[in-house]
């Protein structure tokens, strides 16, 4: 069963795509913590989708993935706002959030730095899922990058 995960990090257009492929006719979830939100849905993005994109791969063969980028400059201080929200709810005993939510986040963010609100840390963790990204979907054809900030990105998507 096919599927279309996207697999963009947080602040870099998922709340967006997924309006855009609601729209569009597809059952859509905007985070899935759940196999049968996996199952039922046609496109899932955000968590885990982020950090969980290899193994949805092997659970979901022939399913699409697109990765959506965001420029530096406006994603760091989205994703600043976003993380001194959400960090007291992402610890991991205590916190109110989602135990999937939380791996993810604790994953590709490493929650536990003491400069987790830092511009280097966060453009470091952006850069270091684009390349685990980038060179996992090496080569493929299932595979589409897109900034969605570019106004021919929706074309790109629905070509």
């Amino acid at each position: 069963m096919s599927k279309i995960f996207i697999i963009g990090l947080p602040r870099t257009g998922t709340t967006s795509i997924s309006v855009a492929m609601l729209e569009a006719g597809f059952k859509v979830a905007h985070t899935a913590f759940s196999q049968a939100t996996f199952e039922l849905a046609d496109v899932v993005s955000d968590a885990p989708c982020f950090s969980d994109f290899e193994q949805l791969d092997r659970l979901f063969p022939g399913s699409t993935f697109i990765y959506l980028q965001r420029e530096l400059s406006q994603w760091i201080p989205s994703m600043q706002r976003l993380l001194t929200k959400m960090e007291p709810h992402l610890i991991p005993k205590s916190g109110h959030f989602n135990p999937v939510l939380k791996r993810s986040f604790s994953e590709i963010f490493a929650l536990r730095q003491h400069n987790l609100l830092s511009e280097q840390h966060l453009t470091d963790c952006y850069i270091r899922h684009q390349l685990h990204v980038r060179n996992y979907f090496k080569g493929r054809n299932d595979f589409i990058e897109i900034n969605l900030s570019e106004a021919s990105s929706f074309t790109t998507l629905f070509s």
